[in-house]
């Protein structure tokens, strides 16, 4: 069983990060940070719409700061979306910011309402965390999903993912059977390849959303994190594999149920086909995030030597032994995905298959 029992120190953006981003366009001039916003009057909790207390706040501002800070953080939506072209959303208002206490970062969420047609959107502002950016940006580069944010000074703007949280739809939507459970549990698969080759830790129901795409014969589905705050951080191996969390069994025992282990293994190799698709696609950006993430100090030098010596022996290959940082780590992992995600046991090959406990 995969256990987080510490909570991981936030790492401020270094100069290499930073000059990455401006070279990718992420760092940009922003009109308010999230210090600015934490400087409200009162809040208020907010409870779901069945009454429950969803460990969030409504933050209350002061009716002389309320019209500058929303004129301030429609401009910050238009960046997100639109270049920053503010005409293109005159027709937008700011109807609540939240506050999350519960969350490393503590992550401020704002709802943003169309007036024309009462449809609303979500973007988040948060305190700038550097391993978080980088396994978003990893995710950006290498999954099949597409990460916007932006970034400035201690600040970090990210745009809402949408989809069913991985709680509800293990608590909602599985039980009523309604779909081919191989859908389900090929798509956990292929989340679980990303998940480990990306060093993409604490991937439990809650860190992840289920994208459910509709086709004209079957349902669909896309298992998406949305959460990166442990990123390549902690020593144990399992942490990056989802299959080690308790939380996600019910998911898990469909694979059980309804697949075997050659299909197991066919859709494990497919995503490493996949994800070394897009690192050669990625020939230009990539080595400039890896060659900046290779000088950082994102876990502790006992994490990476734990981590290192289980890596060499997941894959039976000495190559992670030799690194010195997380950096080194993901380069490393990169480099594995030409090996088969199989290993050897006792003379025996076996596949990654387990329930945690």
């Amino acid at each position: 069983m995969a256990e987080i029992r510490f909570k991981k120190p936030s790492y401020p953006v270094s100069k290499a990060l930073r000059g990455y981003l401006m070279l990718t366009n992420r760092e940009i001039e922003v009109p308010m940070s999230y210090s600015d916003l934490l400087h409200h009057h009162s809040s208020v909790t907010l409870f779901d719409k069945k009454g429950n207390d969803t460990l969030w706040e409504t933050l209350i501002y002061g009716e002389s700061d309320r019209k500058f800070i929303h004129d301030c953080l429609r401009k910050e939506y238009a960046q997100l979306k639109v270049d920053g072209d503010v005409s293109v959303i005159e027709h937008l208002y700011i109807d609540r910011v939240d506050y999350c206490l519960y969350a490393n970062t503590h992550p401020l969420r704002v709802r943003i309402v169309n007036k024309l047609n009462d449809l609303f959107d979500y973007f988040y502002i948060k305190q700038a965390d550097m391993s978080r950016i980088y396994g978003m940006e990893l995710e950006h580069l290498l999954s099949p999903n597409k990460i916007n944010y932006l970034v400035k000074g201690a600040t970090l703007i990210e745009e809402h993912i949408q989809g069913i949280p991985g709680d509800s739809f293990i608590k909602e939507f599985l039980p009523k059977n309604e779909f081919n459970p191989l859908r389900v549990a090929k798509e956990f698969v292929k989340f679980n390849e990303r998940s480990l080759v990306q060093l993409l830790g604490d991937m439990r129901n809650d860190n992840f959303i289920v994208e459910v795409i509709p086709d004209f014969d079957e349902l669909y589905f896309r298992l998406r994190a949305i959460d990166f705050d442990q990123h390549c951080y902690e020593g144990n191996v399992k942490i990056y594999m989802p299959q080690y969390f308790k939380e996600n069994n019910p998911i898990i025992n469909l694979g059980f149920k309804s697949m075997s282990q050659v299909l197991e293994l066919q859709y494990q190799k497919e995503e490493r086909t996949r994800l070394l698709t897009r690192v050669r696609a990625a020939s230009e950006q990539l080595p400039m995030l890896l060659n900046a993430m290779k000088k950082e100090i994102l876990s502790t030098e006992e994490n990476t030597r734990k981590l290192s010596s289980e890596l060499a022996d997941l894959y039976e290959d000495d190559r992670s032994l030799q690194a010195n940082t997380m950096g080194d780590l993901i380069s490393t992992s990169l480099l594995m995905l030409e090996v088969q995600p199989m290993r050897k046991r006792n003379g025996e090959r076996e596949s990654r298959r387990v329930v945690a406990k």
